[in-house]
């Protein structure tokens, strides 16, 4: 019999997500990278003290930057330390990832924007979405479309009883 390394189970568990996004963008692709931070601000995401809401994604000498997200920093954390909760965090991404997010975004009109935030293995991991905007039917018809679904879900409920 073979030596058999056991596979190694990657464990996630999610900090935060971004609710909104999914309906106001269609997701193209959805991307997965690292953040640089601070350690304050690793203590502040494992208390889940963190608002990805209005964050968006910059890109800047083909580099990826999150900005706009809110780490407030912990009560029991250093004094000695000049917090800003607001600063820009460097994304870790691939080289091919980067170039697919340079290119769609300038030639073809996409935004990048922040889907959910977690723990991966105890490494803080981001999942980023290629967007573009929904317009308001748009909107609308996603609404329909989900009511519909749950109208649809309550009469085979009743049916089955």
């Amino acid at each position: 019999m073979k030596n058999q390394t056991p596979c190694r189970v990657s464990k996630i568990t999610t900090i935060t997500q971004n609710k909104r996004v999914r309906y106001e963008y269609f997701i193209e692709q959805e991307f997965e990278a690292g953040i640089s931070l601070l350690g304050w601000e690793v203590k502040s995401l494992r208390a889940g003290i963190v608002h990805i809401n209005d964050s968006y994604i910059l890109l800047k000498d083909s580099e990826a930057f999150l900005l706009g997200a809110t780490l407030r920093p912990l009560i029991v954390a250093s004094s000695h330390i000049l917090y800003s909760p607001m600063r820009s965090r460097k994304l870790l991404l691939r080289r091919r990832e980067l170039d697919t997010l340079l290119g769609k975004v300038h030639r073809k009109g996409y935004t990048i924007v922040p889907i959910s935030l977690y723990w991966r293995n105890s490494l803080a991991k981001i999942q980023l979405g290629i967007a573009k905007g929904k317009k308001q039917y748009d909107k609308r018809h996603c609404i329909k479309e989900r009511e519909w679904l749950l109208n649809k879900a309550r009469i085979t409920k009743l049916v089955h009883r």
